[in-house]
């Protein structure tokens, strides 16, 4: 495997890839044509160089990830038929309108956002500490109560994606999401980039974010673990105020692997492998023609190959040669 430097994510029935400022989202549209829009993002960590910082720009490439997601989501969304649409507005739509003007759009994504946000970190940082000490009178260890404190933080995610999972759309998405990692797979690995060649590759993916998700819950625990505090509202302080150091290293370990095909960073990377088994599906083939075409929007595979993977180069200007004798024949 060798590092290409491209990434995704799904969206509503298709995929976003990005590579460097450059990304492209495509979606298949309900009448069955792939739409692929082209847009550029400067990331956090570029505009500011202090965000670039090794341990601090995982934080600002979270924060890119979300961003550019509900850009993208709000892209692909636009194309989903409702027919309830077709009624007049509500009163409070009808106000928001007037209140905010063109800009309603981007307050709504900002809110969603930050609420998104602080659920995430009340469902999966704070609640499971409050679970924990209900056993405090029981567990006199500081450190077991925080082992306990992460494993329960670990199986609230996979209930979650357990439950959200049963819902169809999620599950297309979810299959989109292989789809989006077999691609970047059969690219790093050296195959040309076409149907049967993403097909076969493998839907779990070392840089996926579903592996940093677990990787934070694990290092929360080892973080958990050394900063102790006697009072349960310090202990609420404390996961809040260290998610972004737990951010941080997680997100190098996750910038490690995704570069390394070590044995011993391939071995620390598989909890996150196993975990994306919740979170990708296999695709069909329609699927793998949308990550396909939004890969070739903002990826040059072809040239990725010919400079990384020299026999793979060789195989496609044999292919071009046969088929082309095959055309003059």
């Amino acid at each position: 495997m060798k590092y290409s430097g491209i990434g995704g994510q799904a969206v509503i029935e298709g995929i976003m890839m990005k590579n460097g400022d450059q990304y492209a989202t495509a979606v298949r549209k309900p009448d069955g044509e792939i739409q692929v829009q082209k847009d550029t993002y400067t990331s956090l960590t570029e505009k500011v160089k202090f965000f670039s910082l090794p341990f601090v720009r995982g934080v600002f490439s979270f924060a890119d990830s979300m961003i550019l997601g509900m850009r993208t989501l709000t892209f692909s969304a636009s194309f989903v038929e409702d027919d309830e649409d077709a009624g007049e507005p509500g009163r409070l739509e009808l106000f928001l309108d007037k209140v905010f003007g063109e800009k309603l759009e981007k307050v709504l994504m900002g809110f969603v956002m930050v609420l998104s946000v602080f659920l995430a970190v009340g469902i999966f940082m704070i609640f499971p500490m409050f679970l924990a000490n209900l056993l405090k009178n029981v567990i006199q260890s500081e450190t077991v109560m925080a082992f306990l404190e992460g494993v329960i933080r670990i199986l609230i995610f996979i209930a979650y994606i357990k439950v959200v999972s049963r819902m169809e759309d999620i599950k297309r998405t979810f299959m989109y999401h292989g789809a989006e990692h077999k691609c970047i797979n059969c690219i790093e690995h050296g195959l040309e980039l076409n149907v049967e060649n993403v097909r076969n590759s493998s839907k779990e993916h070392k840089r996926c974010g579903t592996s940093f998700l677990l990787i934070v819950m694990l290092i929360s625990i080892l973080c958990f673990m050394i900063v102790r505090v006697d009072t349960i509202w310090l202990k609420v302080v404390s996961r809040i105020v260290l998610i972004p150091v737990i951010a941080g290293i997680s997100y190098e370990f996750l910038r490690l692997a995704g570069r390394s095909d070590s044995p011993v960073v391939n071995l620390l990377s598989k909890p996150g492998l196993w975990m994306q088994g919740l979170t990708t599906k296999e695709p069909d083939d329609s699927m793998i023609q949308v990550a396909i075409a939004a890969v070739e929007a903002v990826f040059d595979w072809k040239a990725y190959l010919r400079e990384n993977f020299p026999e793979t180069r060789k195989d496609l200007e044999r292919n071009k040669s046969v088929d082309a004798a095959a055309i003059m024949g």
